[in-house]
């Protein structure tokens, strides 16, 4: 197995790719290497078939999607390459990130199949062909199923999140899916932790594959790790002194149960929080509207289980909370690595019940250090001088009255890609009839039905107000407020 655990330096030109597509990782801003991608790269060009131990983060979208799209033929219209993802969110991801490596090629369909979208309008995309599918496995199986999706000419596979995949109970449907796949193929598996599914996968689908690992994905010198020991009745409440200590601007908390999840989020909103859940039961409409006002700052706290969190990546997150400690510490080490990237300053904080003791020294063995513990009494007022840790970089005030109100509010209009519109479009409306700052709009996101876009939170009522009486695109729309905060506007 080869490893990594530092930063690298090698810009891609050591690769061979061609002048096209250098040029094209130069405007994407990416001229350095991580680590996952030296080790991965120059096997993956190759073909060599590759399982690669990697965390969301780590730049491990490139390190497949660059030999995917390398090996693509523009003229031939029909499936080349296959992403299994194992959720929606990550394969939207992918698939914006495939169409962004592709663009030094030209013509290259990028269609993404998931559930949660009519399968009519997916058929109807297939039938004009595609070079690249991107999906999870249970809505790529019913299209193949209904004889829609034909992947006899699939040159790369990829398994992204495999472990998240397996976890989700999806083997069989991998498993059935990479059956109908081409069996002189070029496979990559991707996974953030190793579970025993993976060597099954790669016994009975892989060739002789190289195997790759990141050891650390984290800046110890940016991630600030603490323990507090709690009982489990006071996990809850220390939560809640954690978010008035430190006031982090986004924070993800980790649950390892749907029914913890919902009752911490049930506890921080009585409490006055901004907070939302991410959990296995939501329709995937609630749970794309969650995971925009988190990333949109309309939404300060998101509480998740692991499962639900895979494929979300936000950046500068301020805090991750571990409410309880996850058995498995590969899977603890990729809860904190969402926080402190690019050089960010960021906050874990673990809390552990005297049960959860021996889960703790397994994370110390991996991480090769001594655990750091503050006690439940040290937290108190952030700007105390006897306060230990100090995260004033990454942290807010918050709004008057509110203990950690979100800074912004989402506005969902009726109508987006469907109906032409887009980002500009909707900026226009608010920054130009509107009346509105543009420093007082925050990211717009532009769906197929919907479009959702980031306001001021004292501005939320009336924005909705001026774009219900004006026109987007010569159009009258329909708008409301939606969240964790919108009851406040009715």
């Amino acid at each position: 197995m080869n490893t990594l655990n530092k930063e690298n330096t090698k810009g891609f030109d050591v690769l061979g790719l061609s002048s096209a597509v250098l040029d094209n990782l130069t405007q994407l801003g990416l001229t350095q290497m991580t680590p996952i991608q030296e080790l991965s790269l120059p096997l993956a060009l190759k073909g060599q078939d590759l399982i690669a131990q990697a965390s969301t983060g780590s730049g491990k979208t490139v390190a497949f999607g660059l030999p995917l799209v390398n090996k693509l033929e523009p003229l031939r219209l029909n499936v080349q390459a296959l992403v299994l993802c194992p959720t929606r969110e990550l394969a939207d991801q992918v698939t914006l990130e495939i169409r962004r490596l592709a663009r030094s090629t030209e013509n290259i369909k990028v269609i993404t199949l998931c559930g949660g979208v009519a399968l009519r309008a997916q058929t109807q995309s297939l039938l004009h062909g595609a070079h690249v599918v991107v999906g999870t496995p249970g809505r790529i199986l019913d299209h193949i199923e209904r004889e829609s999706l034909h992947l006899g000419a699939v040159q790369t596979l990829v398994l992204d999140e495999a472990d998240r995949m397996l976890d989700m109970g999806f083997f069989d449907d991998i498993a059935k899916v990479i059956k109908k796949c081409a069996v002189k193929r070029h496979t990559m598996l991707f996974s953030a932790t190793y579970p025993e599914g993976i060597d099954r996968l790669a016994a009975q689908f892989m060739t002789h594959p190289s195997t790759v690992k990141v050891q650390s994905q984290h800046d110890l010198s940016t991630l600030e790790q603490v323990y507090i020991e709690v009982d489990d009745s006071e996990r809850f409440a220390v939560v809640e002194k954690i978010l008035l200590h430190y006031k982090p601007e986004s924070t993800l908390a980790f649950c390892n149960t749907k029914q913890q999840c919902r009752q911490l989020l049930n506890y921080l909103r009585v409490q006055g929080f901004s907070a939302a859940a991410l959990y296995g039961e939501l329709e995937q409409r609630e749970r794309d509207q969650v995971m925009i006002q988190f990333a949109n700052r309309s939404c300060n706290v998101l509480v998740a289980t692991d499962v639900a969190a895979r494929g979300l990546d936000v950046a500068d997150l301020s805090a991750v909370i571990n409410v309880d400690v996850s058995p498995d510490p590969q899977v603890h080490i990729h809860r904190i690595g969402r926080t402190a990237r690019a050089g960010a300053k960021g906050l874990a904080l673990t809390l552990a019940s005297l049960d959860e003791m021996g889960f703790v020294g397994r994370i110390e063995e991996i991480q090769e250090r001594e655990s750091k513990w503050l006690k439940v009494e040290d937290l108190i007022n952030k700007d105390s001088p006897s306060s230990p840790i100090s995260l004033s970089s990454v942290s807010s005030p918050g709004a008057k009255g509110r203990p950690n109100s979100a800074p912004m509010v989402t506005l969902q209009i009726v109508g987006g890609r469907k109906e032409k519109i887009r980002a500009g479009d909707v900026l226009g409306a608010l920054t130009g009839e509107a009346g509105f700052n543009k420093d007082q709009v925050g990211k717009i996101n532009v769906n197929e039905f919907s479009t959702y876009v980031a306001v001021n939170a004292e501005i939320g009522k009336e924005a909705v107000k001026r774009l219900s009486e004006g026109k987007i695109k010569g159009r009258s729309v329909r708008v409301r407020l939606i969240g964790v905060d919108s009851k406040e506007f009715d």
